[in-house]
């Protein structure tokens, strides 16, 4: 049976890259307006209530007009922008960290932010095995592409080749940190620092952790271990075991599409400190890739099709 797809926001960075996994899949009938219809409401509505399936590719406001247009429909949606991450109602799209039958079931799925998708596999499993501490200030350091923050920092970065990094969220109350703190189960948000570099695409997340000041602090190899079974049910995230440990890790400024993560536990000599790292696409697995995934659990398809791996 072919599903109705409707990408609410397609001609957006994530929604170019959602078509373009889509491509040659006949599992799915596309929903396409033309550049005046993406702009009408009627139309708009009109296809929200004609599709199974809408994917919302807008910012947050949008999406949540996108929401009520879709009222008495009984489409079901996926949400990428961050408008719905801690709404009532709604499933967080993380299936590793979630589970998937609460994603094959939901009508309404929010995708998750790309920081936390890195943050959250990293965190979440070892505080839920009580390794961490829920309780324990948490900071995070991290660096995108320029890709994640859409068209207008896409022209500023390519516009303005003197850039070399942009350092922001200096504010500290960047927009993804409610999640964060709510699925990995905190007692207090983390301190975040994210910036940019000049690279299209990819992304690291590194959490480190002065173990030495931890009242009960983990074992690295036992971190490492909770990781790789956290991971062990699906094909794209996988864990890094400790033998031949890079010395380094890096992004390409011109990077492929990539839909995994991987995950990586350093640790010193003595056990007192360590780091916490994932590597990513912001436009994979952190954005078109994470939704193609949710789409075909819901779909009932095996979660993988489709993806770059």
């Amino acid at each position: 049976m072919t599903t109705r797809l409707f990408i609410d926001g397609a001609a957006g960075t994530t929604g170019l890259e959602i078509r373009e996994r889509l491509q040659g899949r006949s599992e799915f009938d596309l929903i396409v307006l033309d550049d005046a219809q993406r702009k009408d409401e009627a139309a708009r509505r009109d296809a929200l209530h004609a599709a199974d399936i809408a994917i919302l590719c807008l910012p947050d406001e949008a999406a949540k007009e996108a929401v009520k247009l879709a009222e008495g429909s009984g489409t079901r949606i996926i949400d990428a922008s961050s408008a719905h991450r801690v709404a009532e109602g709604w499933t967080y799209g993380f299936p590793e960290l979630i589970g998937r039958d609460k994603i094959a079931n939901a009508q309404f799925i929010s995708n998750p932010g790309c920081y936390p998708t890195g943050f959250l596999a990293l965190v979440a499993p070892l505080v839920r095995a009580g390794m961490l501490s829920a309780d324990w200030p948490y900071t995070v350091n991290a660096v995108s592409g320029y890709s994640g923050g859409g068209n207008a920092l896409i022209d500023r970065f390519e516009q303005n080749t003197d850039i070399a990094f942009r350092a922001y969220g200096l504010q500290l109350g960047h927009k993804h940190l409610a999640e964060m703190q709510a699925y990995a189960g905190l007692a207090c948000q983390p301190v975040f620092s994210p910036s940019v570099i000049p690279a299209h695409r990819g992304m690291v997340v590194d959490v480190p952790l002065a173990l030495g000041a931890m009242p009960n602090p983990p074992q690295i190899d036992t971190m490492r271990e909770t990781l790789a079974t956290f991971c062990s049910d699906g094909q794209v995230i996988v864990t890094h075991g400790p033998h031949q440990p890079p010395g380094e890790l890096l992004l390409g400024a011109a990077s492929a599409p990539w839909d995994g993560m991987e995950l990586f536990v350093f640790g010193n000599a003595d056990g007192t400190q360590a780091r916490l790292v994932a590597r990513l696409d912001n436009l994979g697995k952190g954005a078109s890739g994470a939704a193609i995934q949710n789409l075909n659990i819901m779909c009932g398809l095996p979660e993988t099709t489709g993806l770059r791996l």
